[in-house]
């Protein structure tokens, strides 16, 4: 009896010409490009506020993304030029919406912390959106919101004194 033989090939067959068999490249989120345009700018910056929170642990969700720079408030303009080339909103001085919804504020100080060279040192290194950020400790955040006090901050300071806690004792057994 003849065997039947299939109209296509199970398995994919190799190609002439290397450049089908490459993936295409992956893409990036905006929040990713206006790092690398940062990084290509040599900007300095860490992640703050509850995203930096968020990014250590603390069970909270948020809005926006807050990104202190090393730069002073008057190279704002800068900024957001840099912004413009994704795309982005600009909303204020220092809050831009990029192309896919997501809000970033940029800091130029915050407030109750060092300097931010000071408080760069002590930053902690974590992968977000496939890259290596400086991210303020919680320890920092806690100390931030506790500062200001707005009202907003003060009901995050509970969920930031139970992950610290936590993560203390895990570190300790």
């Amino acid at each position: 009896m003849a065997e039947r033989r299939r109209k296509a090939p199970v398995r994919a067959q190799p190609r002439r010409h290397s450049r089908r068999a490459l993936a295409a490249p992956r893409k990036l989120s905006p929040l990713a490009r206006l790092i690398h345009a940062f990084r290509k700018e040599k900007i300095r910056f860490q992640v703050a506020g509850m995203r930096a929170a968020i990014l250590q642990g603390v069970p909270a969700t948020t809005l926006d993304t807050d990104l202190w720079l090393d730069l002073p408030p008057r190279q704002h303009i800068r900024v957001l030029n840099l912004c413009r080339n994704p795309g982005a909103t600009i909303c204020a001085n220092t809050v831009v919406d990029l192309s896919d919804g997501s809000t970033v504020n940029f800091l130029y100080r915050v407030d109750g912390l060092r300097t931010f060279a000071q408080e760069f040192m002590r930053a902690k290194k974590l992968r977000w959106l496939g890259l290596q950020v400086a991210v303020l400790p919680l320890s920092r955040v806690y100390k931030s919101k506790k500062t200001v006090g707005r009202p907003k901050d003060v009901a995050h300071l509970p969920l930031l004194e139970q992950t610290m806690r936590r993560q203390r004792k895990a570190a300790a057994s």
